[in-house]
């Protein structure tokens, strides 16, 4: 192999079962570390009583609508250059990874300006009252005025992801994560910023992991590609491309938020702020499963990307099965220690005593909704295969089919028109996610085939 290649690369282009594992192993490392966080964060929160966790609760969609703009273009990006550098196209590569810089610019600011003035609308529309909502527009207004820095670290992450350099977005993460656990405390309970504080610790965290990124790309300069913050000239080809599976990427993920906001809105029906309280806090346990999913969906993606733009469909299918493999063993493992440890997690956020009353709520929830894990691989990793080969569209339809169509559907349904209360509105989350993902698997398989077989008719040169 070519003795120019980073180590990164070569993984890369080499066997897929191998490059799988070695880099979905450091991206899980990283995305643990943020689960962690997660986790952290809300155990101090919790600490503030039951209206700051419905306060972060509520915020986390439109937390996800920020994400979803900065993973879809970083996304779009990364499949970009994976496709590329399969191809052995290094020029074309460092250009998409320049593409992707600059518009992830434009979204930053974008975001900021599109969201902030109209914070205490959003909010008030999805029920937020009183206290609840103070709090969660000022926690939001943080946040939203530092888009810019959220959008940057995302997409240099995704850039470095796309050249098979998965240790360094793990230290990335690492960093950013760990400096937010040791700010938490500090901003929140030393400097008395309450739940406000949690927010200014996030972005601090955030913009000296961005320091650490330019130095990285712009100034230590030891990436395969060679990357700029700017493009030196338009590639309407390469923008194209990009976009292709980054638009798909963004809509796919805020239609995660439209689904949450919708969820929050029944849950607020059914339960009031105690079911937000109780959603929240279980999710964030239930994140920390679906961990070893993201970083093994981040393997699926670079790895199929270099298959699909080297044209070897036999080492896409490999890589994309071996990952769905590895996922269901991994969460049937996830499922069994939630259930067995319900009630000692659902302690973690509810040791005070402004949240010690949603005790038992909490660990019927985290009993009902660690059902639908082992089948979240089939749907997952189906969706990153997707966008590996540049097809984001049909990882739009995948993630739509997920959550917006059969789990809001089957939450309504439970929660209010059976009347089956919170516990139904759970029971629907898992029926909406099993469902959708079988369907998006055989979806997956389906056109892995129909690959092979089009490339079999393909005559010889």
């Amino acid at each position: 192999m070519d003795s120019g290649l980073t180590k990164g690369v070569q993984t890369l282009l080499g066997d897929p079962k191998r490059a799988i594992l070695k880099f979905s192993g450091p991206m899980i490392v990283g995305m643990l570390v943020q689960a962690l966080y997660n986790i952290v964060d809300g155990i101090w929160v919790a600490g503030l009583g039951s209206d700051a966790l419905a306060a972060i609760g509520l915020f986390f969609p439109l937390f996800m609508v920020i994400i979803s703009l900065a993973v879809g273009v970083g996304i779009g990006g990364s499949s970009t250059i994976s496709r590329r550098i399969g191809a052995r196209e290094k020029e074309r590569a460092s250009s998409a990874a320049s593409h992707t810089m600059f518009l992830g610019f434009i979204v930053g600011i974008a975001i900021t300006v599109g969201f902030y003035p109209f914070i205490r609308n959003i909010f008030e529309l999805i029920g937020a009252k009183g206290n609840v909502s103070d709090l969660v527009v000022s926690y939001s207004k943080v946040l939203i005025g530092g888009s810019v820095f959220i959008v940057f670290s995302n997409i240099s992450s995704g850039i470095l992801r796309g050249e098979g350099d998965m240790k360094r977005a793990m230290y990335a993460m690492m960093l950013g994560s760990g400096l937010n656990i040791i700010l938490d405390p500090i901003f929140i309970y030393t400097l008395k910023l309450g739940v406000v504080g949690a927010a200014w610790a996030t972005l601090a965290s955030i913009f000296i992991t961005s320091l650490l990124m330019v130095y990285w790309l712009f100034f230590k300069k030891d990436t395969y590609i060679d990357v700029r913050p700017v493009p030196s000239h338009f590639d309407a080809a390469i923008t194209k491309e990009i976009l292709r599976v980054g638009i798909p990427s963004s809509f796919a993920q805020l239609s995660m938020s439209v689904a949450v906001f919708i969820l929050n809105a029944i849950i607020v029906g059914v339960g009031g702020s105690d079911g937000i309280a109780v959603y929240t806090s279980a999710w964030r346990i239930l994140m920390i499963g679906i961990v070893p999913l993201l970083g093994i969906a981040t393997g699926v993606t670079a790895v199929t990307g270099a298959a699909y733009g080297a044209g070897d469909m036999v080492k896409l299918k490999t890589g994309y099965m071996y990952g769905v493999k590895i996922g269901v063993v991994v969460e049937l493992a996830v499922l069994s220690i939630i259930l067995l440890l319900a009630h000692q997690l659902s302690y973690i956020f509810t040791y005070s005593k402004g949240a010690a009353h949603i005790s038992d709520s909490l660990t019927t929830a985290f009993r009902v909704l660690a059902w639908f894990l082992p089948t979240v691989p089939l749907g997952m990793l189906t969706s990153s295969m997707f966008q590996g080969i540049g097809k984001g569209e049909y990882s739009l339809a995948v993630t739509i089919l997920r959550t917006v169509i059969f789990q809001v559907a089957f939450s309504y349904l439970l929660g209010i028109t059976f009347g089956y209360g919170i516990r139904g509105v759970w029971w629907g989350i898992v029926f909406g996610n099993v469902i959708a993902s079988v369907v998006s698997f055989s979806w997956g398989r389906f056109t892995i085939a129909r690959l092979q077989r089009k490339m079999l008719d393909v005559p010889p040169v």
